[in-house]
Order: structure tokens, then sequence, then C-alpha cells
């Protein structure tokens, strides 16, 4: 069933755009199954579950981490993470740098916008990100690839699509200002399962997809 999902969604992906399982309480068989389909990209939430799956998966994975930063255990994937997606302050962008220097490498990170209507959600706001690029040459072992965000949890297509257009917006306005000439300034993460074609109808260029390719999501308390 893996296998068929991500067939699936990706007929339905334009060839330009990412496809990030998340695979978050998910069994290593369930991603292998994924992997054997030639999926590649992986998102997981939980520092220690993704530090274990990366020794139990082959090396060429790309990992992606997902979730909330929490800087004491930046530690357990810093040293093989391929994208940081919920870089959410400078402080944890900070505490990335720090990180990533300490291990000899630089890290690739999102800046994360909170573009929903629903105050739970996390993200800068375009003022707050402005002020963090004024200063981004302090921060050299981290590159910034884009941006991130999600959309509110509703079924109104339009409010959605508004919000995916602010984010594009807000992409084009960095790129404009701050990464003019920088081809690596090139991601926006946006839409999951039951949004992400909204989200491609309005720029993205990498969606992360977990329900749709794994099912239903198991809860369960990790560190």
């Amino acid at each position: 069933m893996v296998a068929e999902n991500i067939s699936k969604i990706r007929a339905s992906l334009p060839e330009d755009v990412t496809l990030v399982a998340v695979s978050k309480t998910k069994p290593v068989a369930d991603l292998m199954e994924a992997y054997g389909v030639g999926q590649r990209d992986f998102g997981e939430n939980y520092p220690l579950e993704l530090r274990d799956k990366h020794s139990a998966m082959p090396p060429d994975v790309r990992w992606h981490f997902l979730g909330h930063i929490q800087s004491k255990q930046i530690k357990y994937y810093i040293d093989f993470v391929s994208l940081i997606h919920g870089v959410d302050s400078a402080g944890h962008l900070a505490d990335i740098n720090a990180a990533a220097a300490k291990v000899g490498r630089v890290v690739d990170c999102l800046l994360e916008f909170h573009i929903a209507t629903e105050a739970t959600k996390a993200g800068f706001t375009l003022p707050e990100a402005e002020q963090v690029l004024q200063n981004r040459s302090a921060y050299s072992n981290v590159r910034l690839r884009g941006v991130m965000g999600m959309a509110t949890n509703t079924d109104d297509h339009s409010l959605v699509s508004n919000e995916f257009a602010n984010l594009k917006a807000i992409f084009n306005t960095l790129k404009n200002s701050y990464f003019n000439g920088v081809e690596t300034f090139n991601v926006i993460s946006m839409g999951m399962s039951h949004d992400y074609r909204l989200a491609v109808e309005a720029g993205s260029t990498m969606v992360r997809i977990g329900s749709s390719i794994f099912g239903p999501r198991v809860y369960a308390n990790k560190a």
C-alpha cells in the first residue's frame, strides 16, 4: 500500500516539486517500502526517533527535521540532517549554527513563517525575518535554502490558497532583497496531505505528506 500511495502522489506532482514522506511514528519497514520505489526524502518530528531511523536506513536517505526545535536535542541529528524546516526564531538559528560548527558542517535550513489564522502555529513575521537576515553573516554554519509554512487546518480552500500565496510572496520578497542571484535559495516548503494540491498551485517546490502515504498517524510520547 505504501508503494502504491507513493506512486499515485508522485504522478500528481510536477517533476520540480520534491516529495518529503513524513514518516514520524511509522516503523522502518514502512519506510523501506517507500525506499524500495525510489523515495529518498523522509521527514521526522522527533529527534531520537530520527537518530534511530537514520542508523537503520540506507545512507543515501535525505533526512528532513520537521519538528519543533529544542536546543538540547539538536545534537541528535545535526551531523547528518539534510534540511531543517522549522527555524522560527533567531535563537534557534543561532543554536543550529553553533551545533553545526561543532561537527564541522554547514547545515541547510528553512525559515518558518506564520501564515495561518491559528495562533498555535509557529513562525516568523516578515519584519522579524528581515531583522535576522540583516545579520545573516553571523550564521556561517547555516545555509538558508528558503521558507516553509503551514496553512490553516480548514475546508475553506480560498483561505488556504491565500495563505500559501502569502508565503510565496514572502519568498519572493526575501529572494529579491537578500538572496538575489543566490541559486540555492529556492525552496518553498508548503503543503501536506490535505492541502498539497493547493500548495502546488500556489508555487510550492516541496510538499510534506504523511498520512496519504503511510496511513493515519500513531501518536505516542516521543523525545
